[in-house]
């Protein structure tokens, strides 16, 4: 009578693994706010403005006060060669935070305001990028309008 073999499954063979489950990448919005901003937003505004016939655009993060109030914030500063002027102001370090935009044309000061993406319940790049540029456009700071 031959030896009988052990059952398939069984705790005497060893287990072949599976496929490693992949692993997803981080969303760039995932990234800490203070790498998020100058690695992936001002690079990314760069070439938006750049694309849309937008004159070249010096972009800086930094922390200071908000333009008209003067409340600390961390901004987004643009400014463009003849003078004009903008800001992106996170009224903390999280690009979920409120948000606000002040303009101010060539010899002038910002003196409004704005809110920014209020309504939004998830921030992303794509979204920062899109609707500040389509703000900057309304302007008619950007390309042939």
């Amino acid at each position: 009578m031959p030896a009988s073999e052990p059952a398939s499954g069984s705790a005497s063979e060893p287990s072949t693994p599976g496929p490693a489950a992949k692993v997803k990448p981080p969303a760039p919005e995932d990234q800490p706010f203070e790498r998020f901003v100058p690695d992936l937003l001002i690079p990314a505004l760069a070439r938006e403005i750049s694309s849309s016939g937008g004159p070249a655009c010096d972009l800086s993060f930094e922390q200071g006060a908000m333009p008209v109030v003067g409340s600390p914030c961390w901004m987004v500063k643009g400014g463009f060669g003849d003078e004009r002027r903008f800001w992106l102001c996170f009224t903390a370090a999280d690009i979920n935070a409120a948000k606000t935009v002040s303009l101010a044309e060539p010899g002038s000061s910002p003196t409004v305001l704005e809110s920014f993406l209020i309504d939004e319940k998830k921030m992303s790049l794509a979204l920062l990028v899109s609707r500040l540029v389509q703000r900057l456009n309304g302007q008619k700071w950007l390309g042939p309008n």
